[in-house]
C-alpha cells in the first residue's frame, strides 16, 4: 500500500477508506454496552500532567528496557490476532516495522503465517503470545514450536476464558470465531502457567489480562517476569476500569519484582508518558497498530511508530524530563476530561463524516 500521512488523523481517514466495513467495525468495536472500551478512554482523559520549567531538555531518551531487553522506546505492538490479518503480510508486517523501529512486537496464536515464519522474518526479540486451544499435550507441542523458532519471550493470554458479546459485530463474524477450541481457554489456571515455566527454563514470561493487584501479586509468588495489565481492549468483559486506573495498585502489588506493561486505549505519546510516570514499563498499542496497518501495512505501521516516538519526545521536554528514569508519579495528578470518550476521541480533527 501506498503511504502519504504525517498525523494519526490522516492515518486514520486512510484506514477506513482502505477497510471493509466488517473490518472496521472488528477493530473498533468491543463488547456489550462498549463501556470497558470507553473506560480506558476516560482514564487516560481523567489524568493532566504537572509540568516542570527551567530544564535542559535538548536531548531526550527514550530507550529503556523491559525485562532486560533493549527498546529504542518504551512501545511493545500488542498481539492483536485477526486483526493482522488485514494486510497481505499478516504478522510479518508487524514484525518488520518492530524490527525497523527498534521495538517488541507480540505474536499471537491466531494470526498468520506460522510460528516458524515470523521467527525467520527477522532477528529482533519478540514474543509468542499464547491462546491455549487444546489439552496439555497441545500445549507441551506449541511451546516446544516457540522454543524451536527461538522466540524471545512466551506471553499467556488469561482474560479470555468465554468469547466477549462484541454487539458491533455482524452475527455471521461473532459464529467463525466462537469454535469449539475456544472452549480449553475456560481450564487455563496457575497450573498451566507452571506447566508452560517447566518447559521455558530462563525464557521470559508475561501474564496479559491482568486487571488487580491481588492477581499482580501471585504472579510475583509464581515468578512471572513480566505482569501485563489488559482488558483485551475491552473486548471481553464489560464494566471493568478503564487500564489505567488499575496502573498504581498493579505496581505497587510487584513492588520492582516483575516489569509492568499495559494497554488499552493508548493512541497518544501523551498516553505513553502517563503509563512511564505511574510505573509501567512499556505501553502496548493494538487498534492505533490496526490503524496503522489497515492506512498502509508495514510501511504504514512504521510510519506510525515514528509519529508517536515524536509526540513521546515532545511530551516528556514539555513535562521537563530528558529520560524515562526521571518520570514518576510527581508528574501527574487528576483532572476533568474535556470530551465525551469514545475509540476516535482523542482525535478531534477527524472530518464530521468520519467520526461514529
Amino acid at each position: 500500500m501506498a503511504v502519504n500521512f504525517n498525523t494519526v488523523t490522516e492515518m486514520l481517514v486512510m484506514a477506513q477508506r482502505n477497510l471493509s466495513h466488517d473490518e472496521w467495525d472488528y477493530i473498533n468495536g468491543a463488547a456489550e454496552s462498549e463501556t470497558s472500551l470507553r473506560r480506558n478512554r476516560q482514564a487516560l482523559d481523567s489524568l493532566a500532567f504537572r509540568p516542570r520549567i527551567l530544564r535542559d531538555v535538548r536531548n531526550i531518551d527514550l530507550s529503556t528496557k523491559l525485562v532486560g531487553a533493549p527498546l529504542t522506546m518504551p512501545v511493545v505492538l500488542a498481539p492483536i490476532g485477526g486483526l493482522q490479518r488485514m494486510t497481505k503480510g499478516a504478522a510479518n508486517d508487524v514484525d518488520s516495522a518492530a524490527a525497523a523501529c527498534g521495538v517488541m512486537n507480540f505474536i499471537s496464536t491466531v494470526t498468520d503465517p506460522s510460528i516458524e515464519e515470523v521467527a525467520a522474518n527477522s532477528p529482533h526479540n519478540k514474543v509468542y503470545q499464547i491462546y491455549v486451544r487444546g489439552d496439555d499435550q497441545w500445549i507441551r507441542k506449541l511451546v516446544r514450536r516457540i522454543m524451536d523458532a527461538k522466540y524471545w519471550g512466551i506471553a499467556i493470554t488469561v482474560d479470555s476464558a468465554f468469547y466477549g458479546n462484541r454487539e458491533r459485530l455482524h452475527p455471521s463474524l461473532i459464529a467463525t470465531r466462537r469454535v469449539a477450541a475456544r472452549d480449553w481457554q475456560k481450564g487455563v489456571t496457575w497450573d498451566t502457567v507452571k506447566l508452560i515455566q517447566d518447559m521455558i527454563g530462563d525464557t521470559p514470561l508475561f501474564i496479559k489480562g491482568v486487571m488487580t493487584a491481588e492477581d499482580a501479586a501471585l504472579c510475583v509468588q509464581h515468578k512471572v517476569n513480566s505482569v501485563y495489565i489488559s482488558n483485551h481492549g475491552g473486548r471481553q468483559l464489560d464494566h471493568v476500569l478503564g487500564n489505567i486506573e488499575t496502573l498504581s495498585e498493579v505496581v505497587a502489588a510487584v513492588d520492582g519484582k516483575a516489569d509492568v506493561v499495559i494497554d488499552g486505549g493508548f493512541v497518544r505519546g501523551t498516553d505513553v508518558v502517563k503509563a512511564l510516570a505511574l510505573g509501567a514499563k512499556a505501553v502496548g498499542i493494538g487498534r492505533l497498530q490496526a490503524w496503522a496497518l489497515g492506512a498502509g501495512g508495514a510501511e504504514g505501521l512504521i510510519a506510525c511508530l515514528e509519529n508517536l516516538r515524536t509526540e513521546i519526545i515532545t511530551t516528556m521536554g514539555l513535562v521537563g524530563v530528558k529520560n524515562i528514569g526521571e518520570l514518576n508519579p510527581s508528574y501527574i495528578t487528576k483532572a476533568t476530561p474535556v470530551r465525551h470518550p469514545h475509540e476516535h476521541s482523542a482525535f478531534p480533527h477527524l472530518p464530521a463524516d468520519r467520526l461514529l
